[in-house]
């Protein structure tokens, strides 16, 4: 089998991998870097049709590259995946296609990384294949006895396969909500499970986005900014406790740190839910064949359950030693790799910062960039 050495090898050419690549070329550090699929940032060529970046245009273009001025603030996700080949292009980013890596582990002093296409032997490898890796799929008690179909939210498109079909969606993250949303704005019967307390912020408010309101906010002294987001929150969401959603007490921040999951950016699925026409229910106990069965005895017949219930990093599934690298969350613990991990580099997964992934990616890549450079010279 053919042998690659490289000094750096970048591992996904979705947008944390081009961030990286980005900032390498631009300090003239050399690199390979492979890409499992065909196509740059494959998952935003397939992403749902609706998608927009929930995060405001000048705080999400990675490093060395603003977006176009024509783009609106909130990019949708065709312009986004055109400015990642374009960012490839501009930055002469040219990723081994079809190329996956089956195995990470150290040799010696050097990094071994076997392929469907060969192997590498690399000083340095930056794991940039993110927290969206692997779609969480979880199974329910009699789940075999459903006549209806179940599908992970990932192959969501748009409505229109779901006409005239009563629908479930499972979890009331953000792509929950926004699939909710969207199946209710096309007069489908929409219900959607949620378990547990929610943290919902608004996108905007009277026009202005919360992001850039919420980073003032957190300049402000003796915690007045958290304060004063909670009572905006009080006040544009309101009490949702009678339709059967508990909203977290925590802060953002907190919420998400002490819960991995980022706040429920509302586009719109609050004011839908208050109108009835997204009906919320409780957890999921069991299936039965035309739906169903809830934690509180409730049944509820339904023709499709879609599982908006995220994904996993997974990425003990391809390094061979993963002994105290991950968090509770199976996530890395830290950018740069320590110990037995040395030389190893992690983008893309840090989401407990409330900028949202890109921004994280962007200083993310600065320091790995950084500290490469600083042991090459």
């Amino acid at each position: 089998m053919d042998v690659c050495n490289t000094k750096n090898l970048i591992i996904g050419a979705g947008p944390a991998g081009l961030a990286v690549a980005g900032r390498f070329r631009k300090q003239n550090i050399p690199f390979e870097i492979i890409e499992q699929t065909d196509k740059i940032a494959w998952s935003w060529h397939n992403h749902y049709d609706r998608l927009l970046l929930h995060t405001v245009k000048e705080l999400s273009h990675l490093p060395h590259l603003e977006f176009p001025v024509d783009y609106p603030r909130y990019v949708p996700k065709a312009k986004l995946a055109a400015y990642y080949e374009t960012y490839a292009e501009h930055l002469d980013i040219r990723p081994r296609f079809n190329t996956t890596a089956n195995s990470v582990k150290k040799e010696e002093d050097d990094w071994v990384i076997d392929t469907n296409n060969g192997s590498y032997k690399a000083d340095n490898v930056i794991i940039a294949t993110g927290i969206n890796r692997t779609p969480f799929v979880p199974t329910w008690e009699n789940q075999s006895d459903f006549l209806g179909a179940i599908m992970h939210s990932r192959n969501y498109k748009n409505a229109l396969p779901f006409k005239g079909k009563k629908v479930l969606v499972v979890g009331m993250g953000n792509t929950g909500a926004e699939l909710a949303l969207d199946l209710s704005e096309h007069d489908i019967d929409v219900s959607i499970s949620v378990r547990s307390p929610l943290l919902i912020v608004p996108r905007d408010i009277n026009g202005r986005p919360v992001q850039i309101t919420a980073k003032k906010l957190e300049k402000l002294p003796f915690g007045l900014g958290r304060w004063i987001g909670k009572q905006v929150r009080k006040i544009v969401i309101g009490d949702l406790s009678k339709y059967r959603i508990s909203i977290s007490k925590k802060d953002p921040i907190d919420h998400l740190k002490q819960t991995g999951k980022t706040p429920v950016i509302d586009l719109g699925t609050v004011k839908q839910i208050k109108s009835g026409k997204i009906k919320v229910v409780g957890d999921i106990n069991s299936f039965y064949e035309k739906g169903v069965k809830l934690r509180d005895g409730t049944n509820i017949s339904v023709a499709v359950v879609i599982l908006a219930t995220g994904y996993r990093a997974k990425v003990e599934q391809f390094i061979e030693n993963t002994n105290g690298l991950l968090d509770s969350y199976g996530v890395p613990k830290n950018v740069i790799g320590t110990g037995i991990h040395q030389g190893l580099y992690f983008v893309g997964f840090d989401n407990y910062k409330l900028g949202g992934i890109l921004g994280t990616i962007v200083n993310d890549s600065k320091i790995i960039a950084d500290d490469i450079f600083r042991k090459s010279t």
